[in-house]
């Protein structure tokens, strides 16, 4: 991106991984995406084993903002509330420089028994996230019932994906690089391309502020 915010049209879109509790071991896809897709990165929380929601959205902060754009967000678990609250609490114009999200088994931290642990990151924000999301639930997930993903997924704006029976869509399900997750982030990286292509195309004679590019380009206004 230039100094004026405008994209370098010959940039690839890249994916942050945003893990959940206790992060990703070697068998789960985001690690498996991560060491065989060459657009894959993942983002340091810190705190893995007793997260604190502040802390890690100020570190998705930092990374995306140290990330050039087009960003593409591929949360599991606990890191889609981190990306749902960052969402709702920055205001980045609609679109850029995150384009999309992958959130994939959020957990549902406004029951009466989640643990401690990750109780912090509740209530569940209830507002459109200021990019295209696709939430992925599972018929089986012990960490939420599927009804309530589907839920989650309308207070974020987001399309709904059934997972089927696949429990909590992490190693122990043995999805391996989970073929099908993987169409779904790169239905997200195509449109993150698509998006910087016309954000190249619409680059005015006269340099316009991010806000007012951001209208022109049709976002919703804010």
């Amino acid at each position: 991106m230039d100094r004026f915010g405008y994209v370098d049209d010959a940039r690839q879109p890249v994916v942050l991984t945003i893990p959940g509790l206790n992060n990703s071991g070697p068998g789960h896809r985001q690690s498996i995406w991560e060491e065989t897709r060459g657009d894959c990165r993942r983002v340091d929380l810190g705190s893995w084993a007793s997260p604190n929601r502040n802390s890690w959205v100020t570190r998705l902060d930092a990374a995306i903002r140290e990330t050039p754009g087009p960003i593409v967000l591929a949360a599991h678990s606990l890191g889609c509330l981190a990306v749902a609250w960052w969402g709702a609490l920055q205001s980045q114009a609609y679109g850029w420089p995150v384009t999309g999200a992958l959130l994939v088994a959020p957990p549902d931290c406004d029951r009466m028994e989640t643990p401690e642990t990750i109780g912090g990151f509740g209530p569940v924000p209830r507002v459109p996230l200021p990019f295209p999301t696709i939430v992925v639930g599972s018929r089986n997930d012990p960490y939420i019932f599927f009804e309530r993903v589907h839920s989650i997924g309308k207070y974020w704006g987001s399309e709904f994906v059934d997972a089927g029976f696949s429990g909590h869509i992490n190693a122990d399900s043995g999805l391996g690089d989970w073929g099908f997750g993987q169409s779904l982030l790169d239905r997200l990286v195509i449109h993150a391309q698509d998006q910087a292509q016309a954000m190249r195309q619409f680059r005015p004679a006269v340099p316009l502020r991010p806000q007012e590019s951001s209208r022109q380009l049709g976002a919703p206004p804010r």
